[in-house]
């Protein structure tokens, strides 16, 4: 087993008002990482990773109960990426719903886990406690390639 740790530091001066900010954690009991670089190519949609109840439920499934952190960081000097969260609202392993967000070239998204951590509702702009699972995480650029680093840590 390791421990994963990482930092987050911001350094900002504003009208001559100088702010460091840094946050770090320390997450015990890592025993597995995936880290790569997809090329997504353009315009096609691409699985960045996949989390099921057990990693043999599906090819290149993770954990989800045992995911405890994800990366993904547009390697892109100029090009967006839309990700795309596919939720199982359902907890039965199946995507049902989904949210995309926008990643700008240079910036990470980050995720502490997949179990119970996201819930998506388009019936009214209400916060919605009652959270399912991830079940993955969808990758798709414009008319450019575009490159995205990918950092899963899971027990």
């Amino acid at each position: 087993m390791a421990t994963l740790s990482t930092t987050i530091i911001e350094n900002i001066t504003l009208n001559g008002d100088k702010t460091r900010l840094v946050n770090s954690k320390d997450i015990t009991g890592i025993n597995n990482i995936l880290r790569r670089v997809v090329k997504l190519p353009a315009s096609q949609n691409t699985t960045l990773a996949t989390f099921q109840t057990s990693e043999n439920t599906a090819d290149g499934a993770l954990d989800l109960e045992d995911t405890r952190y994800i990366r993904i960081t547009n390697l892109s000097a100029g090009e967006t990426v839309t990700l795309s969260l596919q939720v199982a609202a359902n907890e039965d392993g199946s995507a049902n719903t989904s949210a995309s967000i926008l990643l700008d070239a240079g910036k990470s998204f980050m995720l502490g886990t997949v179990h119970d951590a996201i819930s998506v509702d388009d019936s009214g702009a209400t916060v919605v406690t009652g959270l399912t699972d991830l079940e993955s995480i969808i990758a798709v650029c414009g008319s450019t390639e575009v490159s995205l680093e990918v950092f899963v840590a899971t027990l």
